[in-house]
């Protein structure tokens, strides 16, 4: 393993490596033991959604060499309708405050989505891509807030390890059951 370069995501070939990675990590694609001893990713995006997102608030990812190995999905609300996974999450904002504000007081944005490529998890990726998110981001937004399922504990555990906090717990109307969780810059 070289140095990891942590950055923001730029062009059409970092783009289809984050979305190899994440089709390694969906579920239908790793056993159910994987997906509890390693995580997961829920949400699967296309190129134009993710090239889209990208062009409003550049995604975060760690690379090796030319290699992508990890990234962070900046997500604004705008892009809510285009993730209909995601709308039981967004729905809630209206209803959900932070230090007795309401969430829509604030300049925030929604990670959408992290991974890690198997052979970089337990060396400090996460942590290094969240503290170039926090680089990148911190001084623009308030805090950064996203969803994880209760099942995946290891990206509970990794986010709660940089800082982030139980804002909400709900379940989704398939029965999946999620913190929503915050990080303030």
């Amino acid at each position: 393993m070289k140095q990891l370069v942590y950055t923001t995501l730029h062009g059409p070939q970092e783009i289809k490596q984050l979305l190899a990675l994440q089709q390694r990590n969906l579920p239908v694609n790793i056993s159910t033991s994987e997906a509890h001893e390693q995580g997961f990713v829920t949400v699967e995006h296309d190129f134009e959604l993710m090239q889209a997102m990208n062009s409003t608030e550049a995604h975060i990812i760690a690379k090796d060499g030319d290699t992508v190995v990890g990234y962070c999905l900046v997500m604004l609300e705008s892009f809510q309708d285009r993730i209909p996974v995601l709308q039981p999450m967004f729905d809630l904002f209206g209803n959900l405050s932070y230090r007795q504000k309401p969430l829509s007081d604030y300049c925030f944005f929604v990670m959408g989505q992290v991974c890690i490529d198997k052979a970089y998890r337990g060396q400090g990726v996460f942590d290094g891509m969240y503290a170039q998110l926090g680089q990148v981001y911190g001084s623009k937004y308030d805090f950064v807030v996203t969803e994880v399922a209760t099942r995946n504990q290891r990206s509970i555990k990794a986010h709660a390890r940089v800082g982030f906090q139980l804002l909400h717990q709900y379940t989704d109307p398939r029965g999946e059951a999620w913190d929503i969780i915050l990080w303030d810059f």
